[in-house]
């Protein structure tokens, strides 16, 4: 009677191999996927959208002058300037104090993460070139993360100091709420708390209030400047288009979904403009701003890398 060869038994059975984090992985890659999907569906939408008034387009884009487009890039370059010193005002106050040239170069190329799907690309990219300045990862998060109240709250009472209380009274709904993150004790325990369930050190400065202010101060520049790129490429009324401008980014803001607010943001315009403007004005007008801020996004990215490279930053 023969027996079966059997397998030595050094030799594991055929089991699929075990991934740790498997589980993470899957819906890290499913989250990705429906912004994607999210981004082609409304540009989808879009493109549809502006083929069905094509003509009415057109002559909003016949109105819009290259000298115009041109000072409104100029005035884009000047507000994202004013992003750059918001989160600057941030970092310092956090402890880390950068130069110009070295904080536009973090700054301004960890911005072009934004066009990439996912929040978190920009504020990756900004811990790591700000760590070879010897900024803390902790740190450049924290100030990463506090441009977003910073600017929405300054951006939401700029809509009601210039577009009324009459029509966009709602948003006093959200001030207060606003208005308590931006106290700089609420933040500090907010950041010691993340940072503690993140196992990570605390902050060794906390932020005061004194640079909280200052923050805000830039970033109502900042809403100025995007104000005057509004309002050269639509013509008129400077007041109407800074309020204008400011309520579709803060609308925009919200929508983490999609890369920079790709859509939401000229929905918003459009609708914003209605008072002012033709549909097919309004849609001429918030594509060339769209087309404007990237070509100032990676003009200031472009320049700050190039001039920190040249002094060895």
């Amino acid at each position: 009677m023969t027996t079966p060869d059997l397998p030595p038994t050094d030799q594991a059975p055929d089991v699929p191999p075990v991934t740790p984090g498997g589980g993470k992985n899957r819906r890290a890659l499913l989250r990705r996927v429906v912004r994607i999907v999210f981004l082609l569906v409304a540009l989808g939408f879009g493109a549809w959208f502006v083929a069905r008034q094509w003509d009415e387009v057109r002559a909003g884009f016949a109105r819009i002058s290259l000298p115009m487009t041109a000072a409104s890039l100029a005035a884009v370059v000047a507000a994202l300037l004013g992003a750059m010193f918001t989160w600057r005002s941030l970092l310092a106050d956090l402890g880390s104090p950068l130069p110009v040239r070295p904080a536009a170069k973090v700054f301004f190329v960890g911005q072009l993460g934004k066009y990439i799907p996912g929040s978190l690309w920009p504020v990756l990219a900004q811990m790591e070139m700000g760590k070879d300045l010897g900024v803390p990862r902790s740190r450049s998060a924290a100030a990463f993360f506090l441009m977003m109240p910073v600017q929405l709250a300054s951006g939401l009472l700029v809509t009601l100091a210039t577009l009324g209380w009459d029509r966009y009274g709602w948003i006093l709904l959200a001030v207060p709420v606003l208005l308590v993150l931006l106290e700089p004790k609420v933040i500090n325990r907010l950041i010691g708390l993340v940072l503690r369930r993140l196992k990570r050190e605390p902050l060794e400065r906390p932020l005061t209030r004194r640079g909280m202010l200052t923050a805000l101060a830039w970033a109502l520049s900042g809403w100025i400047a995007y104000g005057v790129h509004l309002y050269f490429v639509v013509g008129s009324d400077l007041l109407f288009c800074v309020g204008a401008f400011a309520l579709s980014w803060c609308l925009g803001i919200l929508t983490f979904v999609v890369p920079a607010g790709a859509g939401v943001r000229e929905v918003a315009m459009v609708a914003v403009l209605a008072p002012i403007l033709d549909q097919g004005s309004a849609i001429a007008v918030a594509l060339v701003s769209r087309m404007v801020i990237v070509a100032g996004d990676v003009i200031c990215a472009g320049v700050a890398g190039i001039t920190a490279k040249r002094t060895g930053v």
